[in-house]
């Protein structure tokens, strides 16, 4: 049987951010909650459907706001271009915030992932993506220091990992990753500017070279409604 109550609390929900001008802020939870009469867990349930279109965005300590609809970046999967390349093919301008390069020691995980030591010297490097402002997608890449140190990047350099070894000339031929919806840990939550254990699309990826190693694992974040992507696939034939 269909769930009219929560159909009719979304409907409710959609009028009131609809009535409400971008960049303004909505009802608390604990006042929006009595004014539609529904618990405060019913109410984070449907409003997530909301945020996941791009509708609205939590802040940590701030409450919720409405946003204006933003270009979706869409993107077929068949071939890894880094997210400047598709904004850039899609006529849409990004930013790179937050850059953070550090080098760390490898740890159980990542040098499992990568195939080197561990405590093997890694070089990693975070960033926020933008997208008129708005946070839309956490960046983090782990490369051994040996095949990339930070003194090697030019002061053009923007945050793509991947467009920096492409045009360094570097053999790279696949990359396999793997695609899940996860919450948002504490330290994405608050660079995306979201609540903790929000839903992201995630991508766990290693970039290989032609001699078979893997030079980069990487752990992409993005909010959902903000990207559209897709596999065209061949029909094989018996």
């Amino acid at each position: 049987m269909a769930n009219f109550p929560f159909q009719r609390l979304q409907a409710d929900l959609s009028s009131l951010i609809q009535r409400t001008p971008a960049g303004d802020r909505l009802p608390s939870e604990p006042d929006l909650a009595k004014m539609l009469k529904v618990s405060r867990a019913t109410l984070r349930e449907a409003m997530r459907a909301f945020e996941t279109q791009g509708l609205i965005r939590r802040r940590q300590g701030s409450g919720t706001f409405v946003v204006g609809q933003m270009p979706v970046i869409d993107s077929g999967l068949e071939v890894l271009e880094s997210l400047e390349t598709m904004a850039r093919r899609l006529g849409l301008e990004v930013t790179v915030g937050g850059l953070e390069i550090e080098a760390k020691l490898a740890d159980q995980k990542v040098a499992g992932e990568l195939g080197v030591p561990l405590a093997a010297r890694l070089t990693r490097v975070r960033r926020v993506i933008r997208e008129n402002g708005r946070p839309v997608a956490y960046l983090e890449d782990t490369l051994p220091e040996d095949y990339f140190r930070p003194q090697q990047l030019p002061p053009s350099f923007k945050g793509s990992v991947l467009d920096f070894l492409l045009q360094r000339g570097d053999p790279l031929t696949v990359s396999r990753a793997a695609i899940s919806a996860v919450g948002a840990v504490a330290e994405v939550a608050r660079a995306l500017e979201i609540q903790r254990g929000d839903v992201l699309l995630h991508f766990a990826s290693r970039l290989y070279a032609g001699d078979g190693k893997v030079v980069d694992y990487s752990m992409s974040y993005f909010i959902p409604g903000y990207f559209n992507f897709h596999v065209v696939r061949r029909v094989e034939r018996g």
